[in-house]
């Protein structure tokens, strides 16, 4: 429908050929949409507000893109059209992942890339096509080749030529990348690999099981972090009596539990979900970065992303780094807390400071705001009987200059 006003940079984005008649198109698309009668033609409604949310993705209006998007997957899974599901979610995870949402867009790639191979595996190229693109900006060039090589080979089986041009740029992309990360030995470090790296790093040596031993009997873990944590541009800080709206809170506990069940997935030991329309609400009424700003005295804008994170009785979460697109600060909210009241000791989200460590025991409306980037943290094991629902909010900096990895401490050998 648009595809003739539609292109792709040298980041593998897209954008508009021309932009003021992708402008044009997406106002008579808009007008055609209002001018239907309600709930007279949903299919219809459902290919113009997946065209306009495309459209809005690649003029840049990120959110307008999401609301579009989401609407017209609501209304694929309404008409009970699978195959639009698969490809209007791909597009969803597109408009997540453009604008800077990489949990969000993760976990909307996986579902349309398991419903693409169980139900329709004649998309399996295009969901392995967005997801390759998605793991290289998140700096997983081996895994984005993975998916990448897999979707060419479909494409070239497939015979058509333009699809398997499209997957061989993202290839030449990604080998470049590859090649660049081999630089990392010499200082030129990529944000994401060396992200993993010392979280592969940390995990080798500790483990949240018994998070209390690493400062007395394990001085070169310690000697590490110190110098990892000097660097930290919010400190961990507990917040208690913050007087969240309790109405805003019971409605995205109720809604991480019906995300995690329907679409949650497993990350590192726990499950995640993409967040919907409560979290939108509670941060429409919340001023956030207000929250954030105060605590930590780091001026940031609204928050760019969020995602739901559960946990069920004997799950945990090893110390690890966040990584860099998820912004300078975080802030974990606690939806809900279910223990045994015979429980001698709970759950909690600790933190490796540079001369301890820090628990904090988060009880539902409690927050703690931090540096996921920069400090290792993660959350001690789950007793019988014990849950845990939090949603994890992203931020970035108000000053302009982006954080970069290369004054930052290389990962120990």
């Amino acid at each position: 429908m648009l595809d003739h006003l539609i292109t792709h940079d040298d980041n593998l984005r897209m954008v508009p050929t021309d932009r003021n008649e992708l402008t044009a198109a997406v106002g008579h698309l808009q007008e055609e949409l209002r001018a239907l009668p309600e709930g007279s033609d949903t299919a219809r409604a459902r290919v113009l507000t997946r065209w306009i949310g495309i459209a809005q993705l690649c003029l840049g209006h990120h959110d307008e893109a999401r609301t579009s998007l989401r609407q017209s997957l609501e209304l694929a899974v309404i008409i009970g059209n699978s195959r639009a599901v698969v490809a209007t979610g791909l597009n969803l995870g597109d408009a997540h992942r453009y604008a800077g949402d990489v949990r969000g867009a993760d976990a909307l790639y996986r579902s349309a890339l398991s419903t693409a191979r169980y139900h329709h595996p004649e998309l399996m190229d295009f969901a392995l096509q967005h997801t390759g693109k998605h793991l290289m900006e998140c700096g997983d060039p081996a895994g984005a080749r993975a998916h990448l090589q897999e979707a060419l080979r479909l494409r070239i089986a497939k015979g058509d030529a333009e699809l398997v041009k499209s997957t061989q740029a993202a290839l030449e992309r990604v080998e470049l990348l590859i090649s660049q990360a081999g630089a990392s030995a010499t200082g030129h470090a990529v944000p994401g690999q060396w992200s993993r790296q010392w979280t592969a790093w940390l995990q080798s040596r500790i483990t949240t099981r018994t998070p209390s031993r690493w400062a007395q009997d394990f001085p070169t873990v310690r000697y590490a972090v110190a110098g990892l944590t000097a660097h930290q541009r919010v400190h961990p800080c507990h917040l208690r009596d913050q007087s969240f709206p309790s109405a805003l809170l019971t409605a995205m506990a109720e809604e991480a539990e019906k995300a995690v069940a329907a679409d949650g997935y497993l990350h590192n030991g726990k499950w995640n979900a993409a967040t919907l329309d409560a979290v939108s609400l509670f941060v429409g009424q919340v001023d956030l970065a207000n929250v954030v700003s105060r605590s930590s005295g780091l001026a940031v804008e609204p928050p760019h992303t969020a995602v739901y994170i559960a946990y069920a009785e004997g799950q945990r979460l090893d110390f690890h780094l966040d990584e860099f697109g998820f912004g300078e600060a975080n802030l974990i909210l606690c939806l809900k807390h279910e223990r045994p009241t015979e429980l001698p000791r709970a759950s909690t989200t600790v933190f490796l400071t540079a001369d301890s460590y820090l628990e904090c025991d988060l009880a539902a409306g409690d927050c703690v705001v931090f540096d996921g980037a920069l400090t290792p943290h993660g959350r001690t094991p789950l007793s019988a009987g014990e849950s845990v629902t939090l949603v994890c909010f992203g931020f970035r900096a108000r000053e302009q200059a982006s954080r970069t990895v290369t004054h930052l401490p290389p990962v120990p050998s």
